[in-house]
């Protein structure tokens, strides 16, 4: 399995566990799904730039938002997090370069490892 398919399975696994009310009450959980939705835009914006031709990275957030359903203003917070992270590489990345690979790599880690965090904290 890649390590894309592995951060697919790991997020959504994390998210579908967590029952609503606990959701919605643990801070944690928010800031945690932020950071992720920032990753997943920068992943969007750098893989994309470095090859890959597929909207992986929009389609997860996609997912994210359908499933955890959040009201309208923690919503906004998710789309503006994923946004964030997608034109701060924008903003400094024209061409692929080693240390687009370089960040690419440690975003990936970053991801497997909050979503594994999330599956362990919040999860049943």
């Amino acid at each position: 399995m890649t390590r894309g398919a592995l951060l697919s399975v790991a997020l959504l696994s994390a998210v579908l566990a967590a029952p609503v009310s606990a959701r919605a009450a643990e801070a944690p959980f928010e800031s945690r799904l932020l950071r992720l939705s920032e990753i997943l835009g920068s992943l969007h914006y750098l893989r994309n730039l470095c090859g890959e031709t597929s909207n992986q990275w929009r389609e997860e957030m996609e997912t994210l938002l359908r499933t955890e359903n959040p009201e309208p203003a923690l919503r906004a917070r998710y789309v503006s997090s994923f946004n964030n992270g997608y034109r701060s590489f924008a903003a400094g990345y024209s061409t692929c370069t080693e240390s687009a690979y370089t960040a690419i790599s440690r975003y990936m880690k970053e991801g497997e490892e909050l979503s594994r965090d999330i599956a362990a904290r919040f999860g049943n």
